[in-house]
């Protein structure tokens, strides 16, 4: 204000110093709110272009206030690409010449008039290169979401098919086998025709047929409903497991113990929901493959650790069955040990396949507790 003459220049020079300083701050503070009004309305930019040029007119090209009119510029090529950086920086150069020529008798003022043009023209280049580097940026970052979010539908699509799977081969799969193992000994005794086995046999087939079709629709349900949030949050897997391993007794006719040592086997209902899966998928096992006559099922629970062991004593593995291979599960048909797998990971547990010393197969699931949120899935295979 040192060159305005008293009176109404110094009001006009003061005036446009504080409205130009707030409206500024305004801008940064609510750029959201006002950001769009003044992309809409590019006459806006000519409201601060006035407010520079009352106070260069005043302060003089000499003074280090001049270098605040390449903000014009540069903020017109950032919202309005080439043509609007054109329009207004050419509008300041005209200011420019309009100052230079009031202030063509101060020394220097000629030299840091065609300084200050040149850093506009700079700043008005500046301002669109950043413009198109911006919008570059944000296709690319628009790209990338979209291809996350595809890969995230995609996985979520494999892991379904995954659980699906799972399920499928943990109850309706091995209903079926039960189903056709009944009609082939249905169809055997009909050369007997005695009318009680025959009876017997087809009473079995019908109860199977019926227990497939029970899974079948509990799946559809299980597929269908919500979350029930009037569930307990918690299940109690030993109680779970004597009425399971009872069930496997009686249908089986194999001796099946069930030991616990430590405090109560208390985990999440999801996390016991696949525990009981691998107990089951192991016992099924051992009924099919490992022509056994007794089974162990023990639960160790210690403070920080759940740990489920499932021995048997019959022939042992096949060669080449181990955990180490998703890959090579899969295409040796081994569905129920990548089933296993595929939920001890699911949990962030260690699954064992085992052959112990003296006979026979152990599976060993361990578990931290608390039950880890799922993540990167951990294999280990061993070989006693």
């Amino acid at each position: 204000m040192t060159n305005a003459a008293d009176g109404l220049p110094r009001h006009a020079v003061l005036a446009a110093a504080v409205l130009g300083v707030m409206g500024s701050y305004a801008m940064l503070r609510d750029w959201e709110r006002f950001g769009p009004r003044l992309l809409a309305h590019p006459t806006l930019m000519a409201v601060d272009l006035t407010f520079g040029a009352v106070l260069l007119l005043t302060a003089s090209p000499a003074s280090p206030l001049a270098y605040a009119t390449v903000c014009t510029p540069l903020l017109s090529g950032l919202l309005y690409g080439w043509r609007g950086s054109g329009v207004f920086t050419g509008l300041q150069l005209i200011v420019l010449l309009t100052v230079f020529r009031a202030w063509e008798h101060r020394p220097g003022a000629g030299a840091n008039a065609l300084l200050i043009a040149g850093f506009c023209i700079g700043a008005g280049i500046i301002g669109v290169t950043l413009r198109n580097l911006m919008f570059r940026f944000g296709t690319a970052s628009q790209a990338l979401a979209e291809a996350t979010s595809r890969l995230a539908v995609a996985e979520a699509v494999e892991s379904e098919r995954a659980r699906l799977a799972r399920e499928m081969h943990d109850s309706v799969a091995k209903t079926l086998h039960g189903l056709a193992l009944a009609a082939e000994a249905l169809a055997g005794s009909a050369d007997s025709g005695d009318p009680a086995t025959l009876k017997r046999q087809a009473a079995t087939v019908a109860d199977a047929a019926r227990l497939a079709a029970g899974e079948s629709r509990a799946l559809l349900c299980d597929l269908r409903r919500h979350t029930d949030l009037t569930a307990p949050p918690e299940t109690d897997l030993l109680t779970e497991l004597r009425t399971r391993t009872a069930d496997f007794q009686a249908r089986t006719h194999l001796a099946t113990d069930l030991r616990h040592r430590g405090g109560p086997p208390v985990l999440p209902r999801t996390t016991a929901r696949h525990v009981l899966a691998i107990a089951l998928e192991a016992l099924e096992n051992v009924h099919r493959h490992a022509d056994a006559t007794h089974v162990t099922v023990e639960l160790d629970v210690s403070e920080h650790e759940f740990a489920l062991r499932i021995r048997d004593d019959g022939s042992g593995l096949p060669p080449g069955a181990t955990l180490d291979d998703l890959a090579d599960l899969t295409r040796t048909g081994h569905f129920g040990l990548l089933g296993m797998t595929e939920r001890a990971a699911t949990l962030g547990a260690r699954l064992l396949l085992r052959r112990p010393m003296q006979g026979g197969a152990e599976i060993h699931l361990t578990l931290p507790l608390p039950a880890a949120a799922p993540h990167t899935p951990r294999q280990e295979a061993a070989h006693a």
